[in-house]
């Protein structure tokens, strides 16, 4: 057999091990992907399995993840540390070749891959940020391209259309998108729900549109060529296969997300010409197809041009990234001075983007309200060097998958913005970013019912607690400016996942004491003393229990306020701290502009929560805060009836 052949039926083989040794898996596209798969490893990606961190390798995302024992075939093929014995404990507990692939969990994944078109965005974000770096360092020190392997259901998911009209319009020429083009989904051929004329809509976008027989080494090859020959445009690449190829069920559906019989499997192998009875084996000749010297050879060459590069020590730390919350001349604000939290924190950013030119981001389409219009030049497909602003449109979920794309590929640190309300457009990307472990920095503004007049849709009364569900999510709401700068801070120091800031639109009074803020560091501190009541408050609503303290000393009450802008940072101090905070016996009241639901924790059973449990309106934020209670007078009186006073 000719080698193309033995190492694509080695991949196939293996693939089919993996799936019916665990009864579970989906057989049918790493078979139809293989040849096109197979080209791109053994000739055209460059890499080395031995450094798999290089910086200047190409990356490859397998975007339609529910393939991902194509992927670990592939990795073990080529000699990443994946073992056969990974293999033989594909989707077992504890090993490394889950059933959808995870970034940290498997050298060699990109991305954590699985819900559809997630990862074809998170490749535009990789070479988004390939570019901004080889623009700055020149093409000595990063020149490498992207490669996504998507299926018609990345493809339907609306993400794949934002994130691909963002790459069209930056022109990112080393983007390479490898159609795996099979015209069939779960529920049959795509032509039940599936019709449009896919490669026209990217045409439109702006890439560079190919289609060939995706089981034709020649054609592939030469298709990958030409797309790596056009570096003006991103490039989608339709490569026809026939999904489940080479089983019975060749076409069909059914071979999708069920695995063969293993006397199916023998068959299979028969008619590639391999030993049926075989299980998770390769020979000599199929390793060193896949194991070629070019790889590590362009990157010996890398390295030796990166240590007589006059910039190294630039380029490694923005590499490492982990001194952002230093150098930075952070704004101060006089106490007592009255400022909106969106607007301290466009302060704040605008301070970090002068300190550190790694950092670049931008919002949909609200930079304005959001505070993030930083006077710098946007990203263009003319150019991006000196550039910091990402012209991401109305577009927040490709906008957070595409951030997280950014600081998967290393070397920038990615902000982006939107209204709060609409955190639940760009919900999946963030999730995916906490499931990571990414430190993408999300702004949102516009942070309660106050927001007034835009009415109900734009006022997020239920975001919050969407936001706090998420595992990994640190949420933020600062109180006043001193907060909204200590939050900043905490945001760029964390690197093992994403921050959420969540501000104001309306004014609010800056805390006399601005030391106090960087107690924020540990989730929730005592603002003001007292003995009979804890009033907990987060961003606006602690100047408002603030009032309330004072209208609860006439009534001879004396309240604690507790600032506890990240309820997730409280929760990881030690007992003894949150009992200082939060002395026992003492009962708690719980005061913010959104749902009680999950306050219980903090107020126990017996204490008083509130909050909004209803959409808003539209109206004046003064009317509206009259009509649900979020008056210092309200406020008060409830603590009282609360406490029997």
């Amino acid at each position: 057999m000719e080698t193309h052949h033995i190492a694509a039926s080695t991949v196939r083989a293996l693939a089919m091990d993996m799936v019916t040794t665990a009864n579970s898996g989906h057989p049918g596209m790493p078979l139809g992907a293989a040849d096109f798969a197979t080209v791109l490893w053994t000739k055209l990606l460059k890499h080395d399995p031995t450094a798999p961190q290089w910086p200047d390798r190409d990356r490859f995302v397998l975007s339609a993840g529910h393939g991902s024992a194509l992927l670990y075939a592939l990795l073990h093929l080529s000699g990443y540390d994946l073992p056969m014995e990974e293999l033989r404990r594909f989707r077992q507990w504890g090993s490394r070749t889950p059933g959808h692939p995870e970034y940290g969990h498997t050298v060699g994944v990109e991305t954590t891959t699985g819900p559809l078109g997630q990862g074809f965005a998170n490749a535009v974000g990789m070479a988004l940020a390939e570019r901004w770096l080889s623009e700055r360092f020149g093409t000595e020190l990063v020149d490498h391209r992207t490669y996504v392997v998507v299926g018609d259901g990345c493809l339907m998911e609306g993400v794949s259309s934002e994130a691909g009209s963002i790459a069209g319009h930056l022109g990112l020429g080393k983007l390479i998108a490898l159609y795996d083009d099979n015209h069939i989904t779960i529920d049959g051929a795509t032509e039940v729900a599936f019709t449009e004329d896919v490669l026209a809509r990217f045409e439109a976008f702006g890439w560079q549109v190919l289609a060939t027989n995706g089981h034709d080494e020649e054609l592939i090859e030469a298709a990958i060529e030409q797309a790596i020959a056009d570096t003006t445009r991103p490039s989608l690449i339709a490569m026809r296969t026939t999904i489940g190829k080479g089983s019975d069920l060749e076409h069909s559906p059914k071979c999708h997300g069920s695995p063969f019989s293993p006397d199916a499997v023998k068959v299979i192998k028969s008619r590639m010409g391999m030993l049926p009875d075989a299980t998770f084996t390769a020979t000599a000749e199929a390793y060193a197809a896949f194991r070629g010297e070019e790889g590590p050879q362009a990157h010996a060459a890398w390295q030796a041009r990166l240590d007589a590069h006059p910039r190294k020590e630039e380029f490694l730390a923005l590499l490492a990234g982990d001194q952002l919350a230093e150098g930075v001349s952070w704004p101060e604000f006089a106490a007592g001075s009255q400022i909106a939290t969106r607007k301290s924190s466009e302060a704040a950013l605008k301070a970090i983007v002068r300190a550190h030119p790694e950092v670049l981001g931008g919002s949909a389409d609200l930079a304005g309200s959001n505070g993030t219009a930083l006077g710098v030049p946007f990203l263009s497909a003319d150019g991006f060097d000196g550039a910091r602003m990402i012209p991401f449109g109305v577009r927040e979920h490709g906008m957070g998958a595409v951030a997280n794309g950014m600081i998967l590929h290393g070397g920038v640190r990615p902000f982006v913005a939107t209204f709060m309300v609409f955190h639940d457009y760009m919900r999946p990307a963030v999730r995916m970013a906490a499931l990571m472990g990414l430190g993408v920095v999300y702004v949102y503004t516009h942070d309660s019912f106050l927001l007034g007049e835009d009415g109900p849709t734009h006022q997020p009364v239920e975001t919050l607690l969407a936001m706090r569900s998420i595992p990994g999510l640190r949420v933020i709401r600062p109180a006043e400016a001193t907060e909204t700068v200590e939050a900043w801070r905490q945001a760029l120091a964390r690197r093992d996942g994403p921050t959420a800031l969540v501000l104001s639109r309306q004014n609010l009074p800056t805390l006399e004491d601005g030391a106090l803020a960087a107690s924020l560091s540990r989730g929730g501190y005592v603002v003001d003393e007292g003995t009979d009541v804890v009033l907990i408050a987060t961003g606006s609503e602690v100047s408002l229990a603030r009032s309330a303290r004072a209208l609860l000393a006439e009534r001879g009450l004396s309240a604690r306020v507790v600032s506890m802008p990240c309820r997730e940072l409280f929760a990881e101090q030690d007992a003894s701290y949150r009992a200082q905070v939060l002395p026992a016996g003492v009962p708690r009241v719980s005061v913010e502009a959104g749902l009680t639901l999950g306050w219980e924790r903090w107020i126990g059973q017996d204490g008083l929560a509130i909050g909004v449990d209803h959409f808003g309106a539209s109206a004046p934020d003064a009317v509206l805060a009259e009509h649900f209670g979020f008056t210092p007078e309200a406020v008060a009186a409830r603590v009282a009836t609360h406490l029997g006073r």
